[in-house]
Order: structure tokens, then sequence, then C-alpha cells
């Protein structure tokens, strides 16, 4: 039986943080995970696919050059599956590589096996030979994700009828393209397939979708997918979903009936938890596998075990997961470290792009805080010319009272990139005057800041300090 000061089970975004931390303290730290290459979901099925799937259909579709050549323009005149996977599979080979570079240069052990606690101090791990090992550890990282929500009255058959996990292995682009559930993970994939002008429809039971966004930004967003040719589908719920052979029939709660020739459901995922056995070690779990820790230090209410990235709920992103992996990683092991900012952003990889830091202006109304707006259009700026963007949007909300920036919300070409101006100002407490003051690049879409600023200091009363003292009269 091996002993190690941590263990850490699953090798996503928080584990492999962790993992990193704990081997940078020079404590023995063992990874385990039940594929035989590291990484995780972010890695293989996840985030670093979707989003490299997403480059390869703009950049063979000639997605944003066709504001100057025509809607009928593309690089590659006909893109099949393979012209997709080709890049994804290099950058996952890559991915790989550096991620077992790292945790040999930090001299991080890992073992491929599927683990289970015992008791609260002792897991097994049983490989896929069908050898299994007996391990104790000091204190444990929980870092198992998430997996696929299958529900019975959905007939996955693996080719024609898939969940996001399957739907990167498709044999063939599909003509036409049902999605399931208008999450993250529902509208990434709609809009990026609608972007190979191939006709997609997206089904969400409820009557709104990503509610967590401000409304201005999702309305201004579903203008432009339903431009792109996204039909979308609000307000019913599946009755039924029947494999037809050559294509899936999918039959709506309000009657109407939809075809498509390939159907992905993305409603939802669960906590990767029911093989881990977590009841055994003292440790439940909600109604979709996840468990609940404590938000500052991520230990669970068995002190030495821990939980951190997507197994635990919200936010469920890889940015995050990273973050959270290493904060307890460090409280594991007794290491002062910096704790996590206040405010982080959001960002969702569908064509255009949405990313968002700070509050909406729902949560602002909710607060009854006083504020101001400013925006500013992505065709305002010298570079939206230049790129030939016809949409987008910043939108910046400012406190009346103290002028600080509270949120900041973008929708367009490079949204994920440009909302961490808004972070630094957004954790650094700094107001509108910032973007008055300061100069931005010429050209750069950046500066849609300093026009979001202008438009909402332009606004607001006029700071004392600012006004001229008046001079008083002689008399």
């Amino acid at each position: 039986m091996s002993h190690y000061d941590l263990i850490i089970i699953g090798s996503g975004p928080s584990g492999r943080s962790a993992a990193i931390q704990a081997g940078k303290l020079k404590r023995r730290v063992l990874v385990i995970d039940r594929k035989d290459r590291v990484g995780g979901v972010s890695v293989h099925t996840g985030t670093i696919p979707s989003k490299t799937l997403r480059e390869t259909v703009l950049n063979l579709s000639g997605w944003r050059e066709r504001s100057f050549y025509g809607r009928s323009y593309r690089v590659k005149q006909e893109i099949k599956a393979e012209d997709l996977k080709g890049r994804l599979h290099m950058t996952l080979d890559h991915e790989v590589d550096v991620l077992e570079h790292q945790f040999n240069r930090n001299h991080v052990e890992t073992l491929h096996g599927a683990a289970h606690f015992i008791d609260a101090n002792t897991i097994e791990v049983e490989t896929e030979a069908g050898e299994s090992t007996t391990l104790t550890a000091d204190k444990f990282l929980i870092s198992t994700g998430t997996k696929t929500y299958r529900p019975d009255y959905i007939p996955f058959n693996g080719t024609t009828i898939l969940d996001s996990d399957e739907f990167l292995d498709m044999a063939q682009i599909p003509r036409s393209l049902i999605v399931v559930g208008a999450g993250v993970i529902g509208v990434e994939y709609a809009s990026m397939f609608a972007a190979l002008d191939i006709n997609v429809t997206l089904i969400e039971p409820r009557d709104t979708f990503l509610d967590f966004i401000d409304k201005a930004i999702i309305q201004d967003f579903t203008h432009q997918i339903k431009e792109n040719g996204v039909d979308l589908r609000l307000g019913s719920a599946i009755e039924k979903v029947e494999d037809a052979g050559d294509h899936v029939e999918v039959t709506l709660e309000n009657g109407r009936h939809i075809r498509g020739e390939m159907l992905l459901f993305a409603a939802g995922r669960m906590g990767a938890t029911d093989k881990l056995k977590p009841e055994a070690a003292g440790l439940e779990t909600d109604h979709r596998g996840r468990i609940e820790v404590d938000r500052k230090t991520y230990q669970t209410k068995i002190s030495h075990i821990y939980a951190a990235g997507d197994v635990i709920g919200h936010p469920s992103l890889a940015s995050t997961s990273g973050q959270q992996g290493r904060v307890a990683a460090c409280h594991a092991l007794d290491t002062p470290t910096l704790g996590e900012s206040a405010w982080f952003p959001y960002g969702i990889y569908s064509v255009p792009e949405i990313s968002t830091c700070g509050m909406s202006e729902e949560e602002m109304q909710e607060r009854e805080i006083p504020y101001e707006i400013g925006e500013a259009r992505f065709r305002e700026t010298s570079r939206g010319h230049i790129m030939g963007l016809e949409h987008g949007m910043l939108k910046m909300l400012v406190s009346l009272k103290t002028r600080r920036v509270l949120g900041v919300q973008i929708v367009g070409e490079g949204a994920t990139e440009l909302i961490h101006i808004a972070q630094a100002v957004l954790n650094l407490k700094g107001t509108v005057d910032y973007f008055v003051q300061n100069t931005f690049n010429y050209p750069t879409l950046a500066e849609a800041y300093k026009i979001a600023g202008l438009d909402a200091f332009n606004r607001m009363p006029i700071p004392e300090e600012f006004k001229t003292p008046k001079k008083k009269s002689k008399k």
C-alpha cells in the first residue's frame, strides 16, 4: 500500500492546477484518471475540443470575411468531418503533451484507472487490465468533473442522436442539426454549425435562455444567431424523439414537429461521482451528483477531503476550476496563498462570442443601485470597419453614487479577450473616469471601452472636483 501527501482524483483544470501546486511545494502527490490520457473532460470532450472546433469552422468557412466578399464566400468549398477533426487531434495531442511535461517537471505521479473510496482515508484504483491498487493519503481532492445527462426518453444511438461527448466523433457533417438545450454548450454548438451554413434548430423548453447574462446582450445575441440561420424554438418541452433511420423526428408539447439528420442533446450535465462511492468516505451528493464544499477553502464536510471544479457546481468554468484547485491544494497542505478575486469573467464561445464580468443591469436593479449605462457598437470603431464587423456591442454599468464600474457585458468578435480589461478595473475598484482619462491603441476593438465610458460619463453629474471654483465678486 502506497501513501501520499495528496491524492487527486481527476486531471481536469482543478486537478491539474492542484497537482502542480502541490508538486512545487515538494509534496508527494498522485493524480488518478480513469482515462488512458490525462486532461479530463476539459481537454478531451469539453472546453478545448469545442473551442478548437469553433476556430476551425470560422477559418475554413471564411466566416470572418463574408461582410467583405459576400455570404457565399468560403475558404474551403466542401468541408467534411475529417477537416474539423484534423486540427482537433493536433490540438489535443499538444495539450496532453504539455500537461504530461508539467507533471514530470513537478514530480507529480500519475495512475490510470477508476478510483473509489473504501473509507475516508483509503481508495482503491482498478485498471482496465483488471488489476487493483489500494492507496492512502493525508489529504484527498475530488476533481472528477461532470458527465453528460442522458435521459431515458432520448434514444441515443451514437450516430444520429448524440450527447455532447459523442458529438465530436461524428462520422460526417449533417445537412441539418437539432440541438436540444439552449445552455452554454447547446448555444455554442448550434451557432458554430450555423456558421457552416447548416440548418440548425435550437430547442429550449423555457421561455428564456442564458438567464445569467444581461437581457440587452441576449436580445442582441438572439438577433444575430437568428440572422445567421439558427431557428430558435423557446417555450415548449420535448414530447417525443424518434429515430427514423435516415432522420430524427422531434415532437414538441405544443404540437410542432422538427426533422433533422442529426440531434445533439445538450441539456445539462451531472457530477461524475456515481462510481466514486463518496458515501464510503462519509460524503453526500445532491440530485445532480455534486458535492458541497466551503467556497473559500473547498473543504468538504470531511475535513481532509476537498473537492473543486465542475463537480461542485456553479460556476462550472475551466478558468475558475483551475483557481479552485490551486486554492484547495494550498489549504490542504497548510500553505498560505492569495484567495480568488471577487469578479471573474464568463466566456461563451458561440458565434458571436459573449463575455461578461460583474453585475448585469437586472442585478443592479434588484440591489437598487442607482446606475448609468454606457454603450459602444463595434461598428463605431475604426478597427471594426477594418475587420468588417457589422455587429457587436459593449455595455458598461456605472454606479451614480461612487462612479465605480460595476459590470461590463460584451457580445461580438473577441469578446472573451476584451473582457479582461473590465475584470482588472472591477477588481481594482476603478471608476468610469479611468476610461475617459486613458488613451487606447488606435485602431483597436478595445476603443469600445473608451466610447462606452464617454457615453456614460457624459450623462452623469459632473463631480465637484471637476467644477471650476466660482470667483468671489468684488464689491
